[in-house]
């Protein structure tokens, strides 16, 4: 989401007259701006301390990897999906399995989407909801849980991936960090002068999609957020059902959400979960 003005830019260029629809090339452009992975071998791939390599099939036969953490200390209060945001790989989110293992004593499953990290393929928008889906088929398997008692947690990207994930098949618990109501109002956020809502085919429409999930939610949002606005993430929980809670970050930017105040909370969400 670093690039959404450049974003705004190409796909405005790159699409036909006016409003047009994009052409392949500039599709191609737009997916390479959205998702900005870092292929193996860019990362430290020494696995985090007590993390366990995982491979999963996506429902194409693309071979995805992640990691696999458990709480060292008794029963796992809650079974976590992790899906990460536009950048980076699975070496990025040690603090995610720091979190909800170390701190939480949940079992977390942090993944690299196709084209992230050691997972195979190229991203798409499709792409990488079936990969999330797949992920937490093999979660729920390995865990021995089912699908829809899988928790669901996001950052960026990623909350909309986990937003999708929620509204189509429920879920025990979704968690959003610094998440947005779709990529088109990022993306206008940025250039508000150019019609990017009119040519972008990506979406992740979570704002169309986030009133069918009817469970519990926890949201978090730096106020000074300059990637994802504030008021984007509270638009999109405005559009959510009860139970909900929202957390401010005060003078939180985009990636400081690991506050005292957020921990306490998701500490307390996890607790009251069903």
């Amino acid at each position: 989401m670093g690039r959404a003005r450049v974003l705004a830019l190409i796909l405005v260029g790159g699409g036909a007259v006016g409003c047009a629809p994009l052409t392949r090339g500039a599709a191609g452009i737009e997916n390479a701006i959205v998702f900005q992975p870092k292929p193996f071998p860019k990362g430290d791939w020494n696995p985090a301390p007590r993390t366990e390599d995982v491979w999963i099939d996506s429902s194409d036969g693309v071979r995805l990897h992640g990691w696999l953490a458990e709480p060292a200390r008794g029963p796992s209060r809650a079974v976590v999906l992790y899906t990460h945001g536009n950048g980076g790989n699975v070496t990025n989110r040690r603090h995610v399995i720091e979190l909800f293992r170390d701190r939480m004593n949940a079992t977390v499953l942090v993944f690299d989407y196709r084209g992230y990290g050691r997972s195979d393929g190229r991203p798409t928008e499709n792409g990488v909801l079936d990969d999330a889906r797949a992920a937490r088929r093999w979660l729920a398997a390995r865990a021995g849980v089912r699908e829809a008692d899988v928790v669901l947690a996001g950052h960026s990207l990623g909350g909309g991936v986990a937003v999708d994930l929620a509204a189509r098949d429920g879920a025990r618990g979704l968690i959003l960090e610094g998440t947005f109501t779709n990529l088109p109002d990022v993306a206008a956020s940025h250039v508000p002068l150019l019609p990017v809502r009119a040519v972008m085919r990506a979406q992740l429409d979570s704002v169309a999609k986030i009133g069918a999930y009817r469970g519990p939610l926890l949201q978090v949002h730096g106020d000074a957020d300059r990637i994802v606005p504030y008021a984007l993430g509270r638009r999109l929980f405005e559009a959510a059902n009860e139970p909900k809670q929202f957390v401010t970050i005060p003078g939180g930017n985009h990636n400081e959400h690991y506050t005292p105040e957020y921990v306490a909370a998701l500490d307390h969400f996890i607790t009251s979960l069903p």
